[in-house]
């Protein structure tokens, strides 16, 4: 069984002890119960893994030496998932699973049929959530990459995103082309855009066209938009060799 993950600071891990302290140390300790002698990896989520193993316990915090460090060199091509706003809890379900699966990127988005929306006041709390449901998921993955869970994006953002992305695909399921068939680029974004439960008005199909996204069709039946970003997801982290 490979060791569990938590996270540091990047200066913590080049030296050859560390001390996990903080809400990190005191899940080690007081949730995991890690003991002296038990490996332990620490990731500085941008791609720094230090392999570690416990020298001392106490109820707050670990104290391990460090055995090894290895640094993981920024994904190529990185998949970015543009996730409309899901209902209910079923936001922090999509970014679960895309965590876990290895998407880089999960971009929030307001899409026009979105039956959820984050209003002004409440728009904070629930990007949190979404950023902390990403890292717990990342801890449970062993990555050592934590995903990027950046603001709330309006149609006019995704079509920038789409316009810069190297490959640009639009789930629909009218679109004649599969997605298993997309060719797709060594490097650069691969930009993928999942609607919400009502679907991508055509509005919305017109703009990201004209921003250079392509319609693609996952498959002969209809996924919940919270599912659809993880299945896509793995279909092009198998294309591009990253599986």
């Amino acid at each position: 069984m490979s060791p569990p993950v938590f996270l540091a600071g990047a200066d913590a891990l080049e030296r050859g002890t560390v001390v996990l302290d903080g809400p990190e140390g005191r899940h080690a300790a007081a949730v995991r119960r890690l003991r002296p002698g038990e490996r332990v990896d620490l990731t500085d989520g941008a791609g720094l893994l230090a392999e570690c193993v416990v020298t001392a316990a106490d109820r707050a915090s670990l104290t391990l030496d460090v055995l090894a460090r290895h640094r993981e060199p920024p994904p190529a091509p990185r998949i970015v998932v543009v996730q409309a706003l899901p209902k209910g809890e079923r936001g922090e379900l999509a970014v679960e699973t895309m965590t876990e699966v290895g998407v880089d990127v999960i971009v929030p988005w307001a899409a026009e049929r979105c039956v959820t929306r984050w209003r002004p006041e409440r728009r904070d709390k629930a990007l949190g959530r979404w950023r902390a449901t990403a890292r717990e998921a990342a801890k449970q993955a062993r990555r050592s990459r934590l995903p990027e869970v950046p603001e709330l994006a309006s149609t006019e953002d995704v079509a920038a995103r789409v316009a810069a992305a190297s490959l640009a695909l639009v789930l629909h399921e009218e679109a004649e082309a599969p997605l298993s068939g997309v060719e797709p680029p060594a490097d650069g974004d691969i930009v993928l855009v999942v609607g919400p439960e009502g679907g991508i008005t055509e509005a919305e199909l017109e703009r990201f066209a004209a921003a250079g996204g392509r319609p693609a069709r996952l498959g002969p039946t209809v996924l919940r938009t919270s599912t659809a970003g993880v299945a896509a997801g793995s279909v092009l982290l198998s294309a591009t060799g990253r599986w």
